[in-house]
């Protein structure tokens, strides 16, 4: 199959490259070059990566069954998001199951369709600032358990004043799973020695954590300081204010950066029951905690370039090949030959106008 698109502004990992047209061929890149005619796009980027996705309106990847995989995946081609990680936030250890066999189902089902790169717990384990999470393990971390989910699970989000967060670092970076720290009231050097021993992702950096101050630097401070993790960022102009985004963006390497939703099912029949609204504009809770975001992904790429000032290069890596590379998955996440074309197709305002996984045009269907 072959597919050939073009756009005023293809975004590489060299940069903007002017009227060019990228041809795929069975499902991979085989050549950039210049438009022959007028581009069709006003952007092409690679397909966007979100490392954080709870669900969708009312659409819940916790409870996510058989009637709603197609709707799911039309809501997430339409955004852009062409790989991304299913999202299950704290609850009792054996209620997981259920959940990662559900999102096991969805997966195995044939493409094109979104790819799932593994589940993020974000939880059990976290630490003293659980925001809208209801505790539900105390204590030390089980570390034979989270290994033994490996096979499904890409990133775990712990907190690391857990007393044996530390080894449990080094036991499951060993099994290929991404330690991200996060909910946490840990201070500055324990934090760091989290960093030291392998964590390289702070979840939703400045959001449900001890802040920021110029004597007790904390957890954030230990992140924006350390060029050894990456930090993601919710830029929804409401999880942070964009002169905090801007602040993050300048302290950390630009690789380091990473886009994230942290989209929830605010519509859905258990965050009901839980009583959250959508106020001002986000899910909260009854006494205003935020509960995840409306956000999606292009959204937070055109707050990032307008309202942060952020480079467009800078802020579509940070929604494709930053989030790849921590992955490890280095067959997307970038235009450039012989990668998976994975591709999305942006208007001037930023909004989807086309998304292709493997090279097939998945949204708007064909």
């Amino acid at each position: 199959m072959r597919a050939t698109i073009s756009a005023r502004a293809v975004v590489t990992p060299d940069g903007i490259l002017a009227d060019h047209t990228v041809t795929a061929v069975d499902g991979e890149i085989v050549e950039i070059a210049p438009a022959p005619s007028t581009p069709e796009h006003a952007l092409l980027s690679p397909g966007f990566v979100d490392l954080q996705v709870n669900g969708h309106h009312d659409i819940d990847v916790a409870t996510l069954d058989d009637g709603d995989w197609s709707r799911f995946d039309d809501l997430l081609c339409a955004q852009g998001v062409t790989t991304f990680c299913p999202t299950l936030i704290s609850a009792e250890p054996a209620s997981y199951e259920a959940a990662l066999d559900r999102v096991a189902r969805y997966d195995a089902r044939p493409g094109p369709r979104p790819t799932v790169a593994g589940v993020h717990l974000e939880g059990p384990f976290l630490g003293d600032r659980p925001g809208a999470h209801q505790p539900t393990a105390d204590g030390p971390i089980d570390i034979d358990w989270l290994a033994s989910l490996a096979d499904a699970v890409a990133i775990i989000t712990i907190g690391p004043e857990r007393p044996n967060a530390i080894e449990a670092i080094g036991a499951l970076t060993a099994h290929g799973i991404v330690v991200a720290l996060g909910h946490t009231a840990a201070d500055y050097d324990r934090t760091t020695t989290a960093i030291v021993a392998g964590a390289t992702l702070f979840t939703h950096a400045f959001n449900a954590s001890a802040p920021l101050n110029h004597r007790a630097p904390g957890p954030v401070g230990a992140a924006l300081s350390n060029d050894d993790v990456a930090i993601s960022l919710i830029v929804d102009g409401i999880h942070i204010h964009p002169a905090v985004a801007k602040i993050a963006w300048r302290a950390k390497p630009s690789d380091k950066v990473i886009l994230i939703t942290d989209a929830a099912a605010w519509a859905s029949s258990r965050l009901s029951e839980r009583a959250v609204n959508l106020v001002d504009g986000a899910p909260r809770l009854a006494d205003g905690t935020l509960a995840g975001s409306r956000l999606t992904m292009p959204g937070a790429i055109r707050n990032s370039v307008r309202e942060v000032g952020i480079g467009l290069v800078d802020v579509i890596n940070a929604a494709t090949s930053n989030p790849a590379r921590l992955l490890g998955l280095a067959d997307r996440g970038a235009i450039a030959v012989g990668r998976r074309a994975d591709l999305v197709a942006l208007d001037a305002d930023f909004a989807v106008e086309a998304t292709w996984i493997g090279g097939q045009q998945v949204w708007p269907a064909r």
